[in-house]
């Protein structure tokens, strides 16, 4: 991010610790407005938030002239100003909304009748629902509704906009149920689904760059008032640049609580914003109204590796040697470590979250993870060989 959107103290730091944080920072860049004589698109300013209508944008997207100033206007906004855009009317025509809402209930029962339960990662278990990889998920069973559904200019001028072309869609069904509870304030992916201890050890300058490999979005599937518990949303916190470590301090909870905002949301609205930005899903505490959002996670192209390397079938090669050299002390805990690295994969995602869920965290183990384990616990070959292929099983998309 640009120097800029960070305080001098946060600017100095070669690594961030949570214990640093500082709340007065904090709160001093939450506390900036947003200038509406700055954005020359924007319909109007709610409660700090750049609203647009798409029913007066269809033209400045058409024209290749204005498009780019338009995207770049919303780009400024998730980078340095509010960190979030509501589209309003993304979706004149809401028919593709509704029939996709019909295909989200059915899969939704069909899972909880199987006994599938889809974990919040911000939210206690309960009423609600949540559906993993809705996207492919809705492409196989309805594919002429999911190009219906995607053929949306404003969506992907959105991706654009902030991840510019080849990027990488993905979608969680998330519903709120009357009654249904909040989230906890946090970041998303891809830093905001590590634990404070992971992410301190990531220098200064990743924790600049990972909001810029994804983009968070989410479309309403039906009208979404306040007492429905839409999306929570602090504008101005993505700039706090230690802010994957400091969502969790009580102190920034209680900030998030004081200063978020909400908007209500009509069918076929969406908003997007910058991952880095403090949000959470709100309290439904109407007592008829189901609250249907599909939740868009866009990936960045430059998320992937040149080479594709076969991790588990090195990782079953090496865990014999491994666990030899560990039990006859010929390298350290150091140097073990430092082969796993280099081997097996360290990283938990993309994996299946329907058979491979964030059960007591945020993430599942990593292939890294399980090596370790099985050194540490003294596991024979046989039994490592079966962990791994079983893991590997439970991260196939079918």
């Amino acid at each position: 991010m640009p120097e800029h959107t960070s305080h001098p103290s946060q600017q100095a730091a070669a690594w961030y610790r949570e214990v640093d944080c500082s709340i007065g920072e904090f709160e001093a860049l939450v506390r900036l407005q947003t200038d509406k004589a700055s954005l020359a698109f924007a319909s109007e300013i709610q409660r700090n938030i750049p609203v647009y209508d798409c029913s007066a944008l269809e033209s400045v997207l058409n024209d290749p002239g204005a498009q780019p100033r338009l995207l770049a206007e919303w780009a400024r906004v998730m980078l340095d100003g509010a960190g979030v855009i509501v589209l309003q009317r993304a979706y004149g025509d809401t028919e593709p909304i509704d029939a996709a809402t019909v295909v989200f209930e059915s899969i939704i029962a069909d899972e909880r009748a199987s006994g599938v339960s889809g974990a919040d990662h911000f939210a206690k278990a309960g009423a609600n629902d949540r559906i993993w990889n809705a996207l492919e998920k809705l492409c196989l069973l309805k594919p002429d509704i999911f190009a219906r559904y995607y053929a949306n200019p404003f969506l992907a001028a959105a991706a654009v906009a902030w991840l510019g072309p080849h990027y990488q869609m993905t979608s969680q069904i998330n519903v709120v149920r009357p009654g249904g509870e909040a989230q906890q304030a946090h970041r998303d992916y891809h830093l905001g689904f590590q634990t404070v201890e992971d992410a301190e050890r990531y220098p200064a300058h990743v924790h600049h760059m990972s909001p810029l490999l994804t983009l968070q979005g989410a479309v309403a599937h039906g009208d979404m008032p306040i007492a429905s518990g839409p999306t929570k949303l602090l504008p101005f916190s993505q700039r706090y640049a230690a802010g994957y470590l400091a969502w969790r301090r009580q102190d920034f909870r209680d900030c998030f609580e004081a200063h978020c905002v909400q908007l209500p949301l009509a069918k076929g609205d969406a908003l997007f914003f910058n991952p880095a930005l403090f949000h959470a899903a709100g309290s439904n505490r109407t007592p008829n109204i189901s609250r249907m959002a599909n939740l868009l996670q866009i990936s960045s192209a430059y998320g992937r590796a040149m080479e594709s390397v076969d991790r588990a079938g090195m990782c079953e090669a090496l865990y014999p040697v491994l666990r030899a050299c560990r039990a006859e002390q010929r390298m350290s805990d150091a140097q073990l470590d430092a082969v796993i690295a280099a081997s097996a994969e360290g990283y938990p995602f993309p994996t299946n979250l329907d058979r491979d869920p964030p059960l007591g965290g945020l993430a599942p183990p990593s292939q890294q993870m399980l090596c370790k384990q099985a050194l540490r616990e003294d596991w024979s070959a046989t039994q490592f060989v079966e962990a791994l292929r079983s893991q590997a099983r439970r991260r196939e998309a079918r």
